[in-house]
């Protein structure tokens, strides 16, 4: 037969006495976040939540203000010929473009607007 060795270390564990007393049923301790770090973690997940439901509120808000839509936003519209602009649009910056069109209108309100002079200046 083979004959293990007791290492030092094991035979001083097995022989020494232990001064906890022993009891017929082991204690069970509960597992868990208790206390202070249970009330933290709510705490940031409470956080957490409202943090998200600004965010979506200002993000609706912000698609309704600015009136975006499926089609494009404000009074730009996204067509298969290009964008279109529906309304009275102010650009901030110069706007550089390869050609404009204008809409089409009879000859009765063409002659109307005949004497109006579309007036273009350089910046």
């Amino acid at each position: 037969m083979k004959m293990m060795k007791m290492t030092r270390e094991q035979y001083i564990l097995a022989t020494q006495q232990n001064s906890l007393p022993r009891t017929e049923h082991p204690q069970f301790y509960p597992v868990g976040i208790y206390g202070w770090r249970k009330r933290c973690l709510y705490f940031f997940v409470l956080l957490l939540l409202v943090t998200m439901i600004v965010n979506l509120a200002m993000t609706i808000w912000i698609l309704k203000v600015m009136n975006f839509t499926v089609d494009g936003m404000g009074n730009l519209r996204v067509t298969k010929k290009g964008i279109r602009l529906e309304g009275i649009s102010e650009f901030l910056l110069p706007l550089y473009v390869k050609e404009i069109h204008s809409r089409k209108i009879n000859k009765e309100a063409q002659e109307i607007t005949s004497q109006v002079i579309p007036k273009f200046t350089e910046s």
